[in-house]
């Protein structure tokens, strides 16, 4: 691959199932007769976002336009394609090898409305039209890590212009106490957008682990309610952080600039391997 050493593996236990990993890393699931099954926990929690986009529990569901930075095995495109028909999708990756892999042993289906491109994340916001987005999904890894040009002002600014007046932001970012990263991107996405919010598991906000958050930002209040109860009733329970439990944990962090803007930690050895 282009950015490391990408694998496909099938599942054992699930016949139509596949594991995407880089360097040894889990990067995405795929179960090609179930876009619906999320393995991952962090997926499930992005999932939680795209369903209650552009809706409220009352409503059906309505076709969205999707962003995904960030292509993997195209987990959530399949997803979105399966509870949002009718829904436009642009997928940008900026591993050219990658996006042929998956499309020669993981096609998507022909009435798939997704396009693929091999873009880096930055470079697509730029070149993407004002308010054209219902939801932008940011799930870019460089191996383990998440670039620095990802994490910035000026990034999240790109991002705000992109997405609609009710448009959201979810990112999936991993960090460990004491949140360094985690509370600057939290910053950051504040300094941006009106309303923002976390979704992790108690363990991870309590420092007892290195673990996956999802951010999630818009200019208009977020569906905390809807949020907490779809993360509250996983298999993993996670916790909606906002308000003042937000605050707590940010206090004191500063937004993020390009020009001092840095990675994503290094994971602890073993945090996200597998055997």
């Amino acid at each position: 691959m282009d950015f490391g050493a990408a694998k496909l593996l099938p599942d054992v236990d699930r016949p139509h199932g596949w594991l995407l990993t880089v360097d040894g890393a889990p990067q995405s699931y795929v179960d090609l007769a179930d876009p619906l099954h999320l393995e991952f926990e962090y997926a499930r929690r992005l999932g939680h976002v795209l369903d209650t986009a552009g809706q409220d529990d009352a409503e059906p569901a309505a076709p969205l336009d999707v962003l995904h930075l960030g292509g993997g095995a195209l987990t959530l495109p399949r997803y979105v394609a399966a509870t949002r028909p009718g829904s436009r999708q642009r997928v940008v990756e900026a591993d050219r090898a990658l996006i042929g892999l998956v499309a020669e042993v993981l096609p998507l289906g022909p009435d798939h409305a997704v396009e693929v491109a091999a873009v880096d994340a930055r470079d697509a916001l730029a070149l993407a039209d004002d308010a054209s987005a219902d939801v932008i999904v940011a799930d870019v890894f460089g191996g383990s890590r998440v670039p620095a040009h990802l994490t910035s002002v000026e990034y999240a600014r790109q991002a705000a212009r992109v997405l609609r007046p009710t448009g959201r932001y979810a990112a999936n970012v991993a960090d460990g106490a004491p949140f360094a990263f985690l509370r600057s991107q939290v910053a950051t996405l504040a300094a941006v957008f009106a309303h923002v919010c976390l979704i992790a598991e108690p363990g991870v906000l309590r420092g007892r682990r290195f673990g996956n958050a999802i951010l999630v930002a818009g200019q208009q209040p977020l569906p905390h309610a809807a949020l907490a109860r779809r993360a509250a009733a996983d298999p993993f329970p996670a916790r909606v952080a906002d308000g003042a439990a937000l605050e707590r944990l940010v206090a004191g962090a500063e937004p993020v600039w390009d020009a001092a803007a840095t990675p994503s930690p290094v994971p602890p050895s073993g945090a996200f391997s597998i055997s």
